[in-house]
């Protein structure tokens, strides 16, 4: 799983775990709900489909018309049951990095003179930042999140956009797995790239995001 970890392969894993447990838990999902539910493209749910298919891991089939329904094969079942194995591994590697690193930030945050915080995106990564927040002598003021459709999270307002926030946002704190290039655009703009935040375990595929922002 280390070199998995050092070539940021996680997202990798993630996507196959979660689409193979999907089709798992039910097949007949379009491929439009599928890539919903993982949070990505449509175009590389299609993509990654046709990956498992043509590696033996999923069998598909018509189903009403234009639909198509998917099932796990038996080595689609043995390959969910290696990736299970494999992502919760690192996930508890990703917990405690993420965690450490999370402190660190709110820390530099609170010595900058941030003390109003909005987090960007609901994810896993958004709710440890919402634990190490306690005693940071930092405010998470709010999530920022456009795909989500909840009210709060872990007791936060949730917002669609920044504007739909009350009282002034000293910076934000990018928690976004998927990368919603949108929303860190619209971060970069109206805060500077010095006043976005960065988990170091999301690794440069946001830096590079915030970087054509900022160009």
């Amino acid at each position: 799983m280390a070199g998995a970890a050092k070539n940021g392969d996680f997202e990798k894993i993630r996507i196959m775990f979660e689409l193979l447990s999907s089709v798992d838990r039910d097949g007949k999902k379009s491929q439009r709900d599928l890539a919903s539910e993982l949070g990505i493209a449509l175009g590389l749910v299609n993509c990654y489909l046709k990956q498992c298919i043509t590696k033996g891991l999923v069998k598909v089939r018509p189903d009403h018309g234009r639909r198509h329904a998917y099932r796990l094969t038996s080595r689609g079942f043995a390959e969910k049951s290696r990736l299970t194995v494999e992502y919760v591994s690192y996930s508890l590697s990703l917990f405690r990095r993420a965690k450490k690193d999370c402190a660190a930030l709110l820390a530099t945050a609170r010595a900058r003179g941030y003390n109003r915080i909005a987090i960007i995106g609901v994810s896993e990564l958004a709710e440890i930042a919402a634990l190490c927040v306690i005693n940071s002598g930092v405010t998470i003021i709010a999530v920022v999140d456009e795909r989500s459709n909840q009210t709060n999270f872990f007791g936060f307002p949730l917002a669609k956009s920044f504007q739909d926030i009350e009282g002034p946002i000293d910076a934000v704190l990018v928690t976004d797995i998927s990368g919603s290039g949108a929303t860190i655009e619209a971060a970069v703009k109206n805060f500077g790239a010095e006043r976005v935040l960065i988990l170091g375990v999301l690794g440069g595929r946001i830096e590079r995001k915030l970087q054509e922002a900022a160009s």
